[in-house]
């Protein structure tokens, strides 16, 4: 299948999934387990990979200055700088299209192998909508608090790897996070997150939905979910910087 096949019937099924839920609580029921399963269950790995991301970046931007003339506070500016802007939406944004999205066509795909969707198709329900948009709303939902989470773990863990090494002092540190700040800078990475979410999850659910086969299909339908959603995830981070930051 060609890419505007997969265009066409991805659209498709986009017009499936955002029609109006049959029961609406029902529908508010799904998006709480839905926050649940797939952002706090995500907020152990965020926080980890954000705490060492931001002491690394801080460790490496203190030992990379070795010209005495440039001031300590750049320690805190930089890490500030990389995690709003970049590792705390796109960075994260492809290891939960890993954590999330894989999770997401294994399961999807399983319903289709076993016929669990074709029997709620029986039963008269919208299965596009009833198992996906659910999905598609908790994770627009939710990821923005894990972005504000993970620029937070971030700062902190640069903050900590910069005072227990002793490579730049604690109010320097504190003072290059408060230097030159951007709020706007939050609004577009936030903006991002958003964007990001919609296609982690519609992307793997897209591939789970339409499986054919059995497990070793849903195990392929898995890793290309993952793949295209990272490689979309970059594309659409180049085309939004393009366009937010002109």
């Amino acid at each position: 299948m060609n890419l505007f096949e997969h265009v066409g019937k991805f659209s498709r099924f986009l017009i499936l999934v955002i029609s109006k839920p049959e029961k609406n609580k029902s529908f508010f029921i799904q998006i709480i387990r839905e926050i649940h399963k797939l952002g706090i269950n995500s907020i152990g790995i965020v926080v980890i990979i954000s705490l060492f991301m931001g002491a690394v970046i801080s460790l490496q931007t203190a030992y990379n200055m070795l010209n005495p003339f440039l001031p300590d506070y750049l320690v805190g500016y930089t890490t500030r700088e990389s995690m709003i802007l970049e590792f705390s939406s796109t960075i994260v944004g492809l290891i939960l299209a890993g954590k999330v999205g894989s999770n997401i066509a294994s399961e999807i795909g399983s319903m289709r192998v076993t016929e669990q969707i074709d029997a709620l198709e029986i039963m008269g329900i919208n299965s596009a909508s009833y198992l996906i948009l659910p999905k598609i709303v908790a994770a627009m939902f939710i990821n923005p608090f894990l972005y504000i989470l993970s620029v937070t773990v971030g700062i902190l863990g640069g903050l900590l790897a910069g005072y227990l090494s002793e490579t730049v002092p604690l109010s320097e540190y504190i003072y290059g996070v408060q230097y030159s700040f951007v709020q706007y800078y939050i609004t577009y990475s936030l903006i991002k997150t958003v964007v990001f979410a919609f296609i982690i999850t519609a992307i793997p659910s897209y591939y789970g939905y339409y499986v054919n086969g059995g497990a070793l299909e849903v195990g392929k339908a898995s890793t290309k979910a993952v793949v295209n959603s990272s490689i979309l995830i970059l594309l659409t981070n180049l085309i939004l910087t393009q366009i937010l930051l002109k």
